[in-house]
């Protein structure tokens, strides 16, 4: 298998060209049902099994699965604050960086699937509560020195769980 496989086991997130209410949904339905998924894929796993990477170079699957939480607070704060601000500027943060920190590295994988389960609870919630429209809301990633829409990054997020889910499972499975 080569690097780019590994690294994108479903391929890289494509915006599609219609986003209509149907696609909001099937993309609030696979944010909820990811931390269900992510405690099945991860019930049986072994300290061996945890520190296996996914990739050459790449986090082991305990790193992972403490990423997810991590990243999806983020993009529930930014979705918050576009919803709550005119095109705020949001703040970048360094994942590379939170993915070596000690609980990271070493904790237990239970916190961050209990953390994925409320937070993803909470998201969803408010993702309910919004309309079509307020989907066009944008927020500017200095990162990427550009606004990005809540559109967008509903798509985006819907893909980053199921995308590192995938690194899971085929790591398992190799």
């Amino acid at each position: 298998m080569d690097i780019e496989q590994l690294k994108y086991p479903i391929g890289q997130f494509s915006m599609p060209a219609i986003f209509d209410q149907k696609q909001i949904d099937e993309w609030i339905a696979e944010i909820e049902a990811l931390p269900s998924q992510l405690k099945k894929a991860t019930e049986n796993l072994t300290e061996e099994d945890l520190n296996q990477t996914y990739r050459p170079g790449g986090w082991t699957l305990r790193q992972v699965v403490h990423h997810i939480p991590d990243s999806h607070i983020n993009a529930y704060i930014r979705f918050k604050q576009a919803i709550t601000e005119d095109v705020p500027v949001i703040r970048p943060y360094y994942e590379e960086r939170w993915a070596e920190t000690g609980e990271a590295k070493a904790g237990d994988i239970q916190l961050s699937l209990a953390l994925i389960a409320a937070l993803h609870q909470r998201w969803v919630a408010f993702l309910k509560t919004l309309q079509p429209a307020d989907y066009q809301r944008k927020y500017i990633h200095p990162e990427h020195g550009k606004e990005l829409s809540l559109a967008n990054m509903l798509g985006m997020y819907a893909w980053h769980g199921k995308h590192h889910l995938a690194h899971i499972t085929n790591t398992l499975t190799k």
